[in-house]
């Protein structure tokens, strides 16, 4: 078999078609009489919609791609106080900007000053000018001014800021942290289990055993229990899952034992599904919405076949090219990730709808598909002049 890379092309095109299939299934979901399977799965059903399968991959590549970030900084000679500051200054960026996303699913423009649209699209403006990719030729000094407006901003928009319930008002307040809050908890847990115990693999499957764990006796007792960071384990035992194999990778590349990936991901990616469907029955079943351990493994297997399949497709094939059309997907990804707050928000603001016949059926489906691309080129464009969210 061909010798693999030490870093894989894969994983980049792997972030950009679930990234893409992100931005699909939240544009798709307004459409009516598409098929059932598409959709997420109700809270009620034991079963695995195409939808519940985006965001635990998502968190699968993030654990797959965070020993290679942070070994790269070690490499560079990095400190310990800077490495630990860098996991926590990430965490918080993506804490900050879910936070602010999930108050937005409550904004009442009935009792704010703002419409909700223009709340939106200024908070999502100061991300850009808090996180943006500054070059390195931008002279500090105006970075600085516009990293503070972006702040003063989200301080603007978190006084003025309101929301109705139980017959009162309130401003903004934590609910759950959205999905970049949770993936910025499950960061952060992760990043530092792996810095602290050296990237061991052992320590590593513990850890991962040990949330797993915790996340099967909560529904196997059918009790509700969730602790503070790690919440129910779910998030964190996913994000683990792709530690573990991005692990696995680097320790058969630099043992010379390449050809023994293909085993290994086909026994980890098969027993995990079969593991899924086995203790099904006794665990509340398949769903997204209870984070249960059979969507855990379950999604574990899907996402590391995918893996598999990617790595034979663009790192032993060499087609990498097929995909450069979603490429911004994987390299600016938080980028594309906000880029449909910007068109949800304006299409509300100048009140534009799209033709009826796009929210019905296979012109719906067709729709969300041209506008995941639109967006991802756009935010391609945007690369190009800089405008990159970084953290």
């Amino acid at each position: 078999m061909q010798q693999l890379p030490k870093r894989l092309l894969s994983i980049d095109v792997l972030r950009a078609v679930t990234m893409f299939l992100m931005i699909f299934v939240n544009d798709v979901s307004d459409v009516k009489n598409i098929p059932e399977w598409i959709d997420h799965a109700k809270a009620s059903q034991d079963a695995l919609g195409f939808a519940d399968t985006i965001f635990p991959a998502f968190l699968f590549i993030v654990g797959i791609s965070l020993p290679f970030a942070i070994n790269a900084r070690i490499k560079k000679g990095d400190s310990a106080k800077g490495i630990v500051f860098y996991i926590l200054s990430r965490s918080l960026a993506l804490l900050v900007m879910g936070f602010y996303q999930v108050n937005l699913e409550e904004y009442n423009s009935l009792f704010s000053i703002l419409p909700k649209a223009v709340w939106a699209i200024l908070v999502t403006i100061a991300f850009f000018m808090i996180w943006l990719d500054y070059p390195e030729t931008f002279a500090k000094t105006k970075k600085h001014i516009i990293q503070i407006a972006g702040v003063l901003i989200l301080i603007v928009m978190a006084i003025l800021y309101k929301t109705s319930g139980e017959n009162i008002i309130t401003g903004m307040h934590p609910s759950w942290w959205g999905i970049l809050g949770i993936i910025g908890w499950s960061y952060l847990v992760c990043a530092l289990i792996f810095y602290f115990s050296k990237g061991k693999g052992l320590v590593l499957a513990l850890c991962w055993m040990i949330f797993i764990a915790f996340n099967t006796s909560i529904h196997f007792a059918h009790v509700k229990l969730q602790l503070p960071v790690v919440g129910d384990g779910s998030s964190v035992a996913l994000v683990l899952g792709g530690v573990l194999v991005s692990q696995l990778f680097a320790y058969l590349v630099k043992a010379g034992k390449s050809s023994a990936l293909w085993l290994w991901l086909n026994t980890i990616g098969i027993s995990t599904l079969l593991i899924g469907l086995f203790i099904r029955p006794y665990t509340e079943g398949i769903s997204k919405i209870h984070s249960t351990p059979s969507w855990i493994v379950i999604c574990i297997g899907i996402t590391t076949l995918a893996f598999e399949f990617f790595i034979y497709l663009i790192d032993v094939k060499g087609k990498k090219d097929w995909f450069a059309f979603i490429a911004p997907a994987g390299t600016s990804t938080l980028t594309c990730y906000l880029m449909p707050y910007f068109q949800v928000y304006l299409l509300k603001l100048f009140h534009v709808k799209y033709p009826v016949v796009f929210y019905n059926g296979i012109p719906g489906i067709l729709r969300s598909v041209f506008i995941s691309f639109l967006l991802i080129w756009l935010a391609g464009l945007m690369d190009k002049r800089h405008l990159r969210l970084k953290i």
